[in-house]
């Protein structure tokens, strides 16, 4: 009878103790205090992060007074203090982990403050890990004991810095705001992340003056540079009267060409932008020669109170193609950027197509006392 009474207290004594670490019918969690991140067997080689793919780490679990789904995150400094650590990307929910090797030396980079490949240490350093560890609904998080890899050889894991592939301008006058309608710069042939455009710059339907931005995406993502960020030459700002605070305004309303011209400097981008006189060239046997950009061959600009939708004409053809063969018509923006040839276009079955990065156009022929009429906001065009 006294056996089976100490048997029955135990009873008791277990589903008091089970009452006091559940709620209700789950388990309350203890926060523990840390958990034991192990020092790896190889701790005393050298890690090299650009020829291996990950760093294997093991700890034990935290003591959340059961057995529960955990979260692990890695951390890393390169101090001791941790005063100034990077967590790495990629989380795990196993105590063994597999650390991607690229995301520690990307991280590293930032924590040594290196923006230049050549600033970059060659020689093996110490890099200092530590855990965090916190249960799958992001509760009761716990920091691990600190262990250091003693010989860890990094290396400049950034990609490297490309220059644009696009541009674009979008204002008030250029997309009224809608990157779907802003203006899709043209490539000067050859020279990456240089772009050009013939641009009208007037007024808004309220009588407001032109205010633009550029980005190298169709979005708001962050990428946008106007008059904080764009570098304009002084030229440029006494030609077009610009202003402003953050859009570039224009105070002198107008036909522009708009350059930017695209610097890499470290890990940042310099935009050079540039406002210049519209001067469209007629070139080519039917301008009378080859490579002579002078006011003969100069298109009329139109008339600013026409608006964005009017034609740019050539001067009246004064030789005939001899055939397809010798550029019969030809047009650019003359020397302004570079060689002409870089910046030509040509119009297509009453369409306006640029050179850009393409090869060598299409001829086309044309006859004495014709004229070229190009439409730049239309991207149309005729010879008659």
């Amino acid at each position: 009878m006294r056996k089976i009474y100490h048997i029955i207290m135990l009873l008791v004594s277990l589903t008091f103790f089970w009452a006091c670490e559940t709620e209700g019918d789950r388990p309350v969690a203890l926060t523990p205090n840390s958990f034991v991140l192990n020092t790896p067997i190889y701790v005393s080689g050298v890690y090299d992060l650009r020829n291996t793919e990950t760093i294997q780490l093991t700890c034990s679990q935290p003591e959340y007074g059961f057995t529960a789904a955990t979260t692990y995150r890695v951390q890393i400094a390169t101090s001791n203090s941790f005063a100034d650590f990077a967590t790495l990307p990629t989380a795990y929910n196993r105590a063994k982990i597999d650390v991607n090797a690229t995301d520690m030396a990307l991280a590293l980079i930032g924590l040594l403050g290196v923006t230049d490949e050549a600033d970059f240490p060659t020689e093996p350093f110490p890099v200092y890990v530590r855990l965090s560890a916190e249960l799958s609904d992001g509760s009761h998080q716990v920091l691990s004991n600190i262990i250091e890899l003693p010989r860890v050889k990094s290396y400049f894991a950034l990609d490297p810095m490309v220059m644009p592939e696009n541009m674009y301008i979008i204002g008030n006058v250029a997309g009224a705001w809608n990157w779907d309608a802003a203006t899709e710069m043209v490539p000067f042939n050859g020279t990456p992340g240089k772009f050009w455009a013939i641009q009208y710059l007037g007024q808004d339907g309220d009588g407001n003056n032109a205010e633009i931005k550029f980005n190298t995406a169709k979005a708001w993502d962050g990428g946008e540079f106007g008059m904080r960020t764009a570098d304009i030459d002084d030229a440029s700002r006494t030609l077009a009267g610009i202003s402003g605070e953050d859009n570039i305004v224009i105070g002198n309303p107008g036909w522009y060409i708009v350059a930017v011209t695209t610097e890499i400097s470290g890990r940042d981008y310099i935009y050079h932008v540039q406002f210049l006189a519209p001067n469209v060239y007629l070139t080519g046997p039917v301008s009378g020669g080859w490579d002579t950009f002078d006011e003969p061959r100069l298109f009329t600009v139109p008339a600013l109170s026409l608006g964005a939708d009017a034609d740019f004409v050539s001067p009246a053809f004064v030789g005939a193609s001899a055939g397809e063969s010798d550029g019969g018509v030809r047009a650019c923006i003359g020397l302004v950027l570079g060689e002409w040839w870089r910046s030509e276009f040509m119009v297509f079955n009453g369409t306006l197509v640029y050179r850009g990065n393409d090869s060598d156009q299409e001829r086309v022929t044309g006859s004495v006392g014709q004229k070229l009429y190009i439409n730049f906001t239309k991207k149309t065009g005729r010879i008659e």
